[in-house]
């Protein structure tokens, strides 16, 4: 199932960025997928990892959520930029991530460093996340916000 989902995803990525639909071009765009998910089953790396569909249908709602957080983080980073006496007060803290599992352990640190502002710099084993932030504001955010707990909500078997 896996492997379906895998092609699936790839297919549907190439016709979105590609933008050409002639015969030739689907026919080569599918099979350079094919060979892809070929490629990628004869490696064995085809896992829940790579193909994480055990975090659900609701991973689609958290993608678009988390893409409204870049936006208005970006929006906030450029006032910050673009202030004469730019007001920065760079943080560090430590989070626990709520969501079990090393595939929400970096989906929730990756989230952080995709959102302007942040970065995340280290996951430990016991799923403790160590946060750069640009201001304390934005620190507070990451303590208090609720990118946690919507990777901790995200559906998911077999996992920690």
């Amino acid at each position: 199932m896996q492997t379906v989902v895998l092609f699936v995803t790839l297919a549907v990525l190439w016709l979105l960025l590609s933008g050409l639909y002639l015969p030739l071009m689907l026919f080569l765009g599918l099979a350079s997928c094919a060979l892809v998910v070929w490629l990628v089953r004869r490696f064995d790396t085809v896992d829940h990892e790579s193909v994480p569909m055990h975090l659900g249908i609701g991973i689609f709602a958290y993608w678009v959520w988390l893409l409204k957080e870049i936006v208005i983080s970006s929006l906030q980073v450029t006032k910050i930029i673009l202030a004469k006496n730019m007001p920065i007060s760079p943080t560090m803290i430590t989070v626990q991530a709520k969501g079990r599992g090393e595939v929400r352990e970096v989906l929730f640190g990756n989230s952080i460093t995709l959102t302007p502002g942040t970065l995340t710099t280290d996951i430990d084993e016991n799923g403790l996340v160590t946060v750069h932030a640009l201001t304390a504001e934005g620190a507070e955010g990451v303590l208090t916000g609720d990118m946690n707990d919507r990777v901790a909500r995200l559906h998911g078997k077999g996992e920690r």
